[in-house]
């Protein structure tokens, strides 16, 4: 009998322990995708305006692009102590990679292969 009520006591605390590393887990990640959301319309403004004056072959134009879509906030983990950042948007299928950290637009480019 008391063997029962330990399993079951430890049954209930493994139980207990999951729902609420659950809801920890759920909460972080709300409160993730609000920061998220935070930072990408800090950046959209600059990152439109960067684009539309980066030097390319192929102009990026945002305000007048006819199909327009925001690609959103992404990293990279380059090493153990670097991270790079990159904002991209897509205008009439021409890419722009925005750096937020160097506030510099590349077009067309490959993010991974940045400086």
């Amino acid at each position: 009998m008391t063997f029962q009520r330990i399993v079951v006591g430890l049954l209930i605390l493994v139980i207990a322990g999951l729902a609420g590393a659950f809801y920890i887990d759920w909460k972080l990640a709300t409160q993730l995708r609000t920061v998220k959301a935070f930072v990408e319309g800090y950046v959209f403004a600059d990152a439109v305006a960067a684009c539309e004056k980066a030097p390319s072959s192929t102009p990026f134009k945002w305000n007048g692009g006819t199909r327009t879509a925001v690609i959103g906030l992404n990293s990279v983990k380059l090493d153990k102590y670097t991270v790079s950042a990159s904002y991209t948007l897509v205008a009439d299928n021409v890419y722009c990679d925005y750096d937020p950290i160097k506030k510099k637009a590349d077009i067309g480019s490959n993010f991974l292969d940045r400086d």
